[in-house]
């Protein structure tokens, strides 16, 4: 008996060690998860190969000022707009201690005030930018095919709806997309001319290899919510009032920068 359950054992083990694990191909296309810090192996990074320098300036984070965080802090809605918050750093209020009595409001207008984050997704192969081939039908051996960008090539995300304060807003939701996934990104982005990646791919003879290159991008999407923005003074005190809230959907394609996602065949 204990014979018998040993050998069972065995073969259980050679056959969990012999199993192959199977992907799909299109699961690689496009993720639904955060996709935090993951990038499939097919998609590599070119940014020390970009003949074009991406520019990443329109990711810098705004700090807000003293009384600007105060003023954030004891605010009922949630202001998170990049614009809104400069203003605020800009504006110097110093209202009288023995002020008493004192009362004003001052209308900063109807401003987006923050966005919140429903899904992020990835697609891998949102814009094709290059295609390579090699033709193999003649030789006796198998040669190589790497990509090579044949001309500079753009690629343009945005916002999926038109909208208020589409600038702002573009702002706001470039910032989360980029905490979601941790990946460089912007709402323009390019491969220059002549980038090359020293990868390589073997096509054996009689067949034509082909190369597809291309440009993955993020797809945001979430909710927006407006307000009337009012600074109100109260003798020393002061803080922020909004008034007439609304909220409205949106979503955005924010190509990732510097990322090439790869597809190979053989025919």
């Amino acid at each position: 008996m204990k014979t018998y359950i040993k050998s069972f054992v065995i073969v259980l083990c050679i056959l969990f060690t012999i199993t192959p694990v199977l992907v799909n191909a299109e699961d690689v296309k496009e993720d639904k998860s955060s996709g935090k810090g993951k990038v499939p192996s097919h998609v590599l990074n070119i940014s020390k190969e970009n003949t074009y320098p991406n520019s990443t300036q329109d990711q810098t984070v705004l700090e807000p000022s003293d009384l600007t965080r105060e003023l954030l802090e004891e605010s009922e809605v949630t202001i998170n707009n990049p614009e809104l918050m400069k203003m605020l750093n800009e504006t110097s209020l110093k209202p009288s201690p023995v002020a008493i009595g004192y009362r004003g409001m001052v209308y900063m207008g109807h401003w987006p005030l923050n966005y919140e984050t429903k899904e992020t997704s990835i697609n891998w192969q949102y814009q094709k930018i290059n295609q390579n081939q090699l033709n193999n039908m003649g030789g006796n051996e198998t040669k190589k095919l790497s990509y090579n960008q044949e001309e500079e090539k753009h690629v343009k995300g945005g916002l999926t709806a038109k909208i208020d304060n589409a600038d702002d807003i573009k702002k706001m939701m470039l910032l989360k997309a980029q905490d979601n996934t941790e990946l460089p990104l912007a709402f323009h982005t390019v491969f220059g001319q002549g980038t090359k990646k020293a990868n390589s791919y073997g096509i054996p003879p009689k067949k034509i290899g082909t190369l597809e290159a291309f440009a993955p991008a993020v797809n945001e999407k979430g909710t927006v919510t407006f307000g009337e923005v009012y600074l109100e003074l109260k003798g020393s005190k002061k803080n922020i009032v909004v008034k007439n809230v609304t909220k409205q959907g949106i979503g955005a394609w924010i190509p990732i920068q510097d990322h090439v996602s790869y597809n190979f065949r053989i025919q």
